[in-house]
């Protein structure tokens, strides 16, 4: 049985690795698609009741402590742990997957054939900063709707090492700063300005 905290850091060395083939200016436009997606998330919530918090969903249970287990909730909650698990974690993977599937980028590519070191470095760096906010995203929204994949995936146990250290970077996700209002507001306008002035 391998730890979450370990799966999670090698899917992030894959999407380096990604990232280095791919180049740097397609794998931004990965990042910015996943800022995207946060900010369309967070207009659901906020206007529409198709996605729900799910401090909402668990707010209906009583006594609820923070370390209690999927199974222990009551059935109509799991349920719909799951569905909000999975409406957001579908928006993420589809614009995860248009964002990987940009066109070429004609004017950057005479410039990255120049300096394919810098370009192969540069992607790597930034591919791990996609697989970080991909990933990242999904488990924080896992670990909201309490690990619904047990006993597959199961919640990192406070008091060990790998425990610990998984808890505590579940506070530096990307959904963390989502839901202040203006640090996402604030990276979609930086995200489309940098669009505009670089891409277009």
């Amino acid at each position: 049985m391998i730890s979450i905290l370990s799966a999670f850091w090698m899917f992030v060395i894959l999407f380096g690795l990604i990232g280095a083939m791919r180049g740097w200016a397609k794998e931004l436009l990965v990042i910015f698609s996943i800022v995207l997606g946060l900010f369309l998330i967070y207009v659901l919530e906020t206007f529409t009741a198709f996605i729900v918090p799910f401090e909402d969903i668990l707010g209906q249970v009583e006594n609820l402590s923070p370390l209690a287990s999927f199974e222990t909730l009551p059935v109509p909650i799991q349920d719909e742990l799951k569905v909000q698990f999975w409406t957001r974690g579908a928006i993420i993977g589809i614009l995860a997957f248009f964002g990987y599937q940009t066109p070429r980028l004609a004017a950057l590519r005479e410039k990255a054939r120049r300096e394919k070191i810098q370009d192969v470095l540069l992607g790597a760096v930034l591919g791990l900063g996609s697989g970080f906010f991909i990933v990242g995203t999904l488990w924080w929204y896992m670990a909201a709707a309490h690990y619904p994949f047990g006993p597959e995936i199961m919640p990192p146990q406070p008091g060990t090492p790998l425990g610990d250290a998984a808890l505590s970077l579940l506070k530096y996700f990307p959904p963390v700063f989502a839901s202040n209002q203006f640090g996402l507001f604030f990276a979609v306008v930086i995200a489309f300005m940098f669009v505009l002035v670089v891409f277009i």
